[in-house]
């Protein structure tokens, strides 16, 4: 018999030897001296991702039954399918929003008194899916009249990337408002990878708010948009700097990010950065690169915001 196939197994398994103790001796090591580290080997476990994917899914079936619901719903079963996919849901939104409190508090934390907390939250943000469903309305009713190439209300609900990140939004600000901003932002970037539209949940959002296209639009922690806003692929509302403390440290949660008032237009493009006000009924132009303040009406295009950077001797 030919013994070669039995060295060639025996070299490729010495030739396969990972030292696999001393690495994990070495990954201990590391995860012990990790920055804040604060659970000693009893971590608390995170939200997971999956489950937040499996609530966003619930929640929206329940916010429009009829459209991203069960396709054989009659009319008499919608009451009932709503209400049992938001027990079940809420229930998977508790244990998710129990890890995160669990997660952040300290060890000597209660788990009753985390356990109440949660269920406070969850409820709260229960009571509060009939306004996000009356906002997301207006916001589907401002993309469908927005946009000439849209054949009904419900083909801007299931195929518009906007409405999508809108309506993640949406519900990701309830909870970030409410005391679970891990969470929110763990929705945010559910979106964001499904849309390419990366919101941060502490953005307000007023209704009729349409994002057409929308790849690569980024608005910030701070911004503030007001009433019947359209924006268009790769705005940016920003920050225009970060300060930092005496010590070098960057500060967080100021103010950094702009004000867009009411019925403005911001075209592709447009980068907005700084704690300026667009006034409203304004127009920024595709590609215009904006640090300042413009009164309402304004009409900006890359010439004009030159010309008039110019006019004052500065720049932008």
């Amino acid at each position: 018999m030919n013994s070669f196939p039995d060295k060639a197994v025996e070299h490729e398994s010495h030739a396969l030897h990972w030292d696999i103790d001393s690495i994990v001796a070495q990954l201990r090591s590391l995860r012990m001296a990790a920055p804040g580290r604060r659970f000693g080997d009893r971590p608390a476990k995170l939200p997971s991702q999956k489950a937040l994917a499996g609530i966003l899914e619930g929640l929206s079936a329940a916010l429009f039954p009829n459209r991203l619901g069960l396709p054989d719903l009659t009319n008499e079963g919608v009451d009932y399918f709503v209400g049992n996919t938001l027990d079940l849901t809420l229930r998977e939104l508790l244990e998710q929003v129990r890890r995160e409190l669990q997660f952040s508090a300290a060890l000597e934390s209660n788990p009753t008194e985390i356990r109440e907390t949660a269920i406070a939250i969850t409820r709260e943000f229960a009571s509060q899916l009939p306004s996000v469903r009356k906002l997301l309305e207006s916001d589907i009713r401002a993309a469908y009249q927005g946009d000439p190439a849209a054949r009904s209300v419900d083909e801007v609900l299931v195929c518009y990337p906007g409405v999508t990140a809108i309506t993640h939004h949406r519900l990701a600000h309830v909870l970030h408002g409410l005391g679970a901003p891990l969470l929110a932002r763990m929705i945010a970037e559910v979106a964001h990878s499904t849309t390419g539209i990366d919101i941060h949940p502490g953005a307000q959002i007023a209704g009729s708010f349409f994002i057409d296209h929308g790849t690569g639009v980024v608005i910030g922690e701070s911004a503030i948009i007001g009433e019947r806003v359209r924006l268009y692929q790769a705005v940016t509302l920003g920050a225009k700097r970060f300060p930092t403390d005496e010590n070098g440290a960057m500060l967080k949660g100021n103010a950094r990010h702009p004000i867009v008032e009411d019925e403005v237009v911001i075209y592709a493009g447009a980068t907005i950065l700084g704690r300026i006000t667009i006034g409203k009924g304004s127009v920024i132009g595709g590609n215009v690169w904006l640090t300042r303040s413009v009164p309402p009406g304004s009409n900006i295009t890359q010439a004009k915001n030159r010309s008039e950077a110019f006019d004052d001797g500065g720049g932008i």
